[in-house]
């Protein structure tokens, strides 16, 4: 996916929460300016501290986004799928980074910079409006995890992630079950949700005896959701805020 026309474009802005409502003619605008670029598997798309002055919309592929302590451990916070997007935050303020985003698999991404994006906001109130209600929504997540990390023990804390990663990227097997697709290491698994490879291992060995899971290649198939939502006490966070 080398290169992508207005139209195309078009369609991958307009299915953006900040930009779907805005009118086509006024959203070409902002795609003319649009770029597309390639990354290849486990290629730096920015690091942490770099300058940041663009948003990216993920074609196809898939984006780890993790940080770094001063001591060199790695975080994992999040994964970008396709028809998602990450780096708004530095679209806005224009700061340095403050994740690193690294191409899991070949991701082809569209790329909005800074300086043609703030212009364009300043005749569209409605979507800065827009934009307030996603950072908020991010605010809450992390929020949401951190309380994880912090009250909850490091079992349901692990059945909450394998959840939520089957829900996101699941695949369903013939044989049965469900098949998380994106391969992610024991070390990375971990970081999700703040506990060591070692711990991670300990549990996804217990799961799989007990037919919970299956773990192969470095890929993990939920056998049995209900029983691993149990064990999570997982219920459905937009249910809970009704």
């Amino acid at each position: 996916m080398a290169t992508m026309g207005l139209e195309e474009k078009l369609a991958v802005l307009a299915e953006h929460s900040l930009l779907k409502h805005v009118d086509p003619g006024e959203l070409s605008q902002l795609a003319a300016y649009a770029t597309v670029a390639q990354h290849r598997p486990r290629a730096i798309i920015f690091r942490q501290g770099d300058p940041g002055s663009s948003m990216m919309a993920v074609l196809s592929g898939r984006v780890r986004i993790c940080s770094y302590s001063a001591e060199g451990k790695e975080v994992t916070l999040n994964i970008v799928r396709k028809g998602e997007y990450f780096g708004e935050i530095a679209l806005l303020d224009g700061k340095h980074r403050t994740a690193e985003a690294v191409a899991i698999e070949d991701t082809s991404l569209l790329v909005l910079e800074r300086r043609h994006f703030l212009p364009w906001l300043e005749s569209h109130p409605t979507v800065c409006l827009r934009m307030f209600n996603v950072l908020c929504d991010r605010l809450r997540r992390t929020s949401t995890q951190l309380e994880d990390t912090l009250f909850l023990e490091v079992p349901i804390r692990l059945a909450r992630c394998l959840v939520r990663l089957a829900t996101a990227f699941g695949v369903e097997e013939r044989g049965g079950g469900t098949r998380i697709d994106v391969k992610l290491s024991q070390q990375q698994l971990g970081t999700l949700v703040g506990i060591t490879r070692e711990s991670t291992n300990k549990h996804l060995n217990e799961w799989q005896r007990d037919g919970l899971i299956t773990v192969s290649a470095g890929s993990i198939t939920i056998r049995d959701l209900d029983g691993l939502r149990e064990l999570a006490d997982f219920y459905d966070e937009d249910e809970a805020e009704a």
